[in-house]
C-alpha cells in the first residue's frame, strides 16, 4: 500500500484541517537561545491565533469602552479610524479605552499590563502634591489617573485655553502604546512552536498562555511592582502601597517574571509552570537564565534559596517550597538548552541548595516545613504532602543531573544516600492516605485525615501523582486522580488547600497529574472546561491567562479582597501551553536538547485531530495525529513524526517503537482487531477520507461553587 502524497499532506504541513493551498516547510536545524529566530519556525494557518503585536511600537485601542462627561469625539482615538480629528475633554470628562487584547507596554505614562486605559480630567485642580512624573512618585489621589501638564508631549495633548481651572480643555490627536514586554526578540511573532487541533477553544488556549507568558517576560529594569519591598533596597519615598514598576530585578536583557502587571519579578514557583511553556513556545530561554540567576547571586549562606528574586533576597524571605521549585527550574532549562557550561558553575550551590532541603526528610518520611510561604495558600507547615511530593521528585531529578549529565564523582558518591532517602519518603507518604476520600490529606494533624481541619489539597494530591512518589501501589495514581476529578465544579477544579479558589497554578499541576495517570480525556476536558472560561467568562481579557478567581466564577481572587488587584498575565496560570504538547501529543524530551526522546500521543475522545511541535537547539519536534477512515480497512489513526537529525528515541502508539532521526509514519487499525504498524510506504491520498462518524462527546454540567464568605474574609492576604 503507498502513503505518498498523505506522508507529504502531514509531514510538510498541508493544512489538512481547514484543506486549504497546501505549502511547504523546510527541514531546519537547531535553533540557538541565545539568538532567536526572527520568523516563526513553523509557519501555518495556527498564525492567526497569535495574540502577540504585529507592531509592538504602536498599539492602538480598539474600542470606546465608556464615556462620561464632557467629552467630544473619543472614537477619533481608535486604531483605524483615519480621522484627522481629535478628541476633547472638558473637566470632569472621562473615557476609558479598550484594546483588543491584554497588552503590557508603555503609553508614555503606565509601564504595567492592561486592557483598559483611563483617560480623565478632574473637575477641580490637583494639589501640588498630587502632581508627578515618571521621575517622581505616583499620585497620592485615586481621582487623578493622569497629571497630563507633565505628559502632554508623549500625549499630543494641547492645551487650547487660558490657565482657569474652569475654563480648561485638553484635545488628544492620538493613543497609542509602545509594548515592552517580550524584549528577546525583535518580532514577538516569531515563534518557535505551535498548536492546532480541531478544537478551536483548545487552539485559542494555547496561545493565550504562550502570549501570557511573552507578556510576563519583561526588561530587567522594569520590574518590582512591590514599593515597600523595593524600599529597603532603592530608598524610594514613594507613599507606602504606591505602584509603578522602575526597580531592577537581575542583570542581563530580558527575564521572566510572575506577571506583567505585578508583581514584575522572579518566583520560582511560577517557573515550575512557565519555564516548560516557553521552552515549546517562544525558546526565550535567556529570560529563564537570567531568572535563575537573580535566585542564586542571592542565597543564604546556609544553602537556602529566596523565596523570590529582588528586592526579596536581602531580608531573610524563603520558603520551602519555592525553595525546590528554583531546583526544578535548573532542570528545566539545561533540558531545553544543554547549556553544561552554565550548570557546571552553578553545581556546587545546587548541591548545597539540594542538600539543605533533603535534611527536612526527618524519620518519618515526610518533608517538615519550617516556612509557612508558599503560592499564598494556608496550611503550609508540618510534614506536608505537596512539599514531600515536591522533594521526591526533585532528588529523582538531581539524581539524573549528577550521574548522567555533570557526572560528578562527589555527587555519584551520595547515590546510595539518595536512594535510601527516597524509598523511606514512599513509605513515610502513606502516613497521609485518607481511605474515606480516596485522596492524601495535607499533612499530619489537623489538616491531615480525621484532623480538625481535614484538607485534602490539589497541589499536594497532584504533586503525589506527578512525582511518582506513589508509583509503588498500581492502583492508586488512578484513584486519585479519579476523585479529584470529581471535584471539579461549572469554573473550573477548586484548590481545596485555600477555601473559595479557583488556582490555575495549582490545575496546571492537575492537567499533568491526570496525564500521569494516563487519564489524558480528563486533561483536555479540564483545559476546555476551566481555560475556556478564564477566556471567555466576565471579566477576563479574552487573551491572557488570569492569577486566580472565585469558585463561583467571579473575578476576585479570593487572595486579595479587591478584584483590581488580581494579575490577569500570570505565568503560573499557562500549563496547558507545556501540556498540550509534552503530555497530549506527547512530545517528551529525555534527554537535554531531545537526544533522547519519548513520544506518546493521546488523541482522546475530545479530538478528531491534534497537531504541533517545538524546535530546540537540536531542531525540530513535529507530531500530527488525525481520525481517518480507509477502504477496506475501516477506522484508522494515522501518526506522523518527524525529529531532528542526531536524536533517538521511542515512539509508543500501540506499540513501542524505537526510530531515530527523520520522519516516521505509524497507522493504528480501530477495526477488526486493534493493531498498529510503522509504514515503510504507504496509500494514496485517495485511499484516505475523512472519519465522518467522529463527533464531540457534550461536556457533562457541573455545580457552579458556593462560597464560604467567613473562610473568605479569614485568608485575605495583607501587606504588599
Amino acid at each position: 500500500m503507498l502513503f505518498s502524497g498523505f506522508l507529504d499532506y502531514l509531514l510538510f504541513g498541508y493544512d489538512f484541517v481547514s484543506s486549504q493551498i497546501p505549502f511547504k516547510v523546510p527541514l531546519r536545524a537547531g535553533i540557538s537561545h541565545t539568538s532567536l529566530p526572527h520568523h516563526a519556525v513553523f509557519p501555518g494557518p495556527w498564525e492567526e491565533y497569535i495574540k502577540a503585536p504585529r507592531n509592538r511600537s504602536d498599539i492602538r485601542p480598539d474600542k470606546i469602552w465608556h464615556v462620561e462627561g464632557p467629552t467630544l469625539l473619543p472614537e477619533a482615538l481608535l486604531g483605524g479610524s483615519g480621522s484627522a480629528s481629535s478628541m476633547t475633554l472638558d473637566p470632569g470628562g472621562l473615557v476609558i479605552l479598550e484594546f483588543a487584547e491584554n497588552i503590557a507596554g508603555r503609553p508614555e505614562f503606565v509601564r504595567g499590563a492592561f486592557k483598559y486605559l483611563t483617560i480623565y480630567i478632574p473637575e477641580h485642580p490637583p494639589k501640588p502634591e498630587d502632581i508627578w512624573s515618571e521621575t517622581e512618585s505616583p499620585p497620592a489621589s485615586p481621582d487623578l489617573d493622569v497629571h497630563l501638564d507633565s505628559q502632554q508631549k508623549h500625549l499630543g495633548v494641547h492645551d487650547e485655553t487660558s490657565h482657569h481651572h474652569h475654563k480648561r480643555r485638553i484635545s488628544i490627536s492620538s493613543v497609542f502604546v509602545n509594548c515592552t514586554a517580550f524584549p528577546s526578540n525583535p518580532n514577538p511573532r516569531a515563534y518557535t512552536g505551535y498548536f492546532s487541533s480541531s478544537s478551536t477553544l483548545l487552539n485559542r488556549i494555547w496561545y493565550s498562555g504562550a502570549y501570557t507568558l511573552q507578556l510576563t517576560t519583561i526588561d530587567p529594569a522594569e520590574g518590582s511592582a512591590l514599593i515597600d519591598y523595593n524600599r529597603p533596597v532603592d530608598h524610594n519615598q514613594s507613599p507606602q502601597g504606591s505602584w509603578y514598576s522602575n526597580f531592577t530585578i537581575a542583570n542581563g536583557t530580558a527575564v521572566t517574571t510572575d506577571g506583567a502587571k505585578r508583581d514584575r519579578m522572579a518566583y520560582p514557583g511560577d517557573m515550575a509552570i512557565a519555564v516548560p511553556g516557553i521552552a515549546v513556545s517562544t525558546y526565550d530561554m535567556v529570560a529563564v537564565c537570567t531568572a535563575l540567576d537573580s535566585l542564586f547571586i542571592r542565597q543564604y549562606a546556609d544553602g537556602a534559596l529566596p523565596y523570590a528574586g529582588p528586592p526579596m533576597g536581602y531580608s531573610g524571605e524563603f520558603s520551602d517550597t519555592y525553595h525546590m521549585h528554583t531546583l526544578l527550574g535548573v532542570w528545566n532549562y539545561i533540558l531545553f538548552t544543554d547549556d553544561l557550561p552554565w550548570l557546571r558553575s552553578h553545581w556546587g550551590a545546587y548541591l548545597q541548595a539540594f542538600e539543605y532541603s533533603l535534611a527536612k526528610v526527618d524519620r518519618t518520611g515526610l518533608f517538615h516545613v519550617t516556612s509557612t510561604n508558599d503560592w499564598l495558600r494556608p496550611g503550609m507547615t508540618g510534614h506536608n504532602l505537596e512539599a514531600t511530593s515536591l522533594m521526591y521528585y526533585v532528588l529523582r531529578l538531581t539524581v539524573r543531573l549528577a550521574d548522567e549529565i555533570v557526572k560528578d564523582p562527589y555527587a555519584r558518591a551520595q547515590l546510595g544516600r539518595w536512594n535510601d532517602v527516597a524509598r523511606r519518603m514512599e513509605r513515610g507518604v502513606e502516613l497521609l492516605w485518607c481511605e474515606e476520600s480516596g485522596l492524601y490529606g495535607d499533612n499530619v494533624g489537623r489538616r491531615g485525615c480525621g484532623g480538625r481541619d481535614e484538607c485534602t489539597p490539589q497541589d499536594g494530591n497532584s504533586w503525589a501523582i506527578i512525582s511518582g512518589i506513589i508509583d509503588h501501589n498500581t492502583t492508586r495514581r488512578g484513584e486519585v486522580s479519579r476523585n479529584l476529578r470529581e471535584r471539579w465544579t461549572k469554573h473550573g477544579a477548586p484548590a481545596t488547600e485555600f477555601p473559595n479558589v479557583i488556582s490555575p497554578f495549582a490545575s496546571s499541576f492537575e492537567l499533568l497529574a491526570h496525564c500521569a495517570a494516563g487519564d489524558h480525556d480528563a486533561a483536555v476536558e479540564l483545559t476546555e472546561l476551566m481555560w475556556g472560561y478564564m477566556l471567555d467568562g466576565d471579566g477576563f481579557t479574552n487573551s491572557t491567562c488570569v492569577e486566580g478567581y472565585r469558585i463561583d466564577g467571579d473575578v476576585q481572587y479570593p487572595a486579595y479582597w479587591s478584584s483590581a488587584r488580581n494579575s490577569h498575565a500570570h505565568g503560573w496560570s499557562t500549563g496547558p501551553t507545556m501540556v498540550l504538547l509534552t503530555e497530549v501529543l506527547g512530545v517528551r524530551l529525555e534527554t537535554p536538547l531531545g537526544r533522547r526522546y519519548r513520544i506518546e500521543p493521546h488523541l482522546t475522545r475530545w479530538l478528531k485531530d491534534v497537531r504541533g511541535g517545538f524546535a530546540t537547539g537540536l531542531g525540530r519536534f513535529e507530531v500530527a495525529l488525525r481520525r481517518m477512515r480507509v477502504e477496506g480497512a475501516g477506522r484508522v489513526e494515522v501518526l506522523d513524526v518527524e525529529t531532528p537529525a542526531g536524536s533517538a528515541g521511542a515512539v509508543v502508539f500501540g506499540e513501542t517503537w524505537h526510530v531515530g532521526g527523520g520522519k516516521n509514519r505509524f497507522v493504528r487499525f480501530l477495526d477488526g482487531g486493534v493493531r498498529a504498524e510503522k509504514v515503510k510506504s504507504g496509500w494514496k491520498d485517495s485511499e484516505l477520507v475523512e472519519d465522518d462518524g467522529w463527533e464531540k462527546p457534550e461536556m457533562e454540567e457541573r455545580r457552579v461553587g458556593v462560597v464560604d464568605w467567613e473562610a473568605l474574609e479569614e485568608n485575605y492576604v495583607t501587606g504588599p
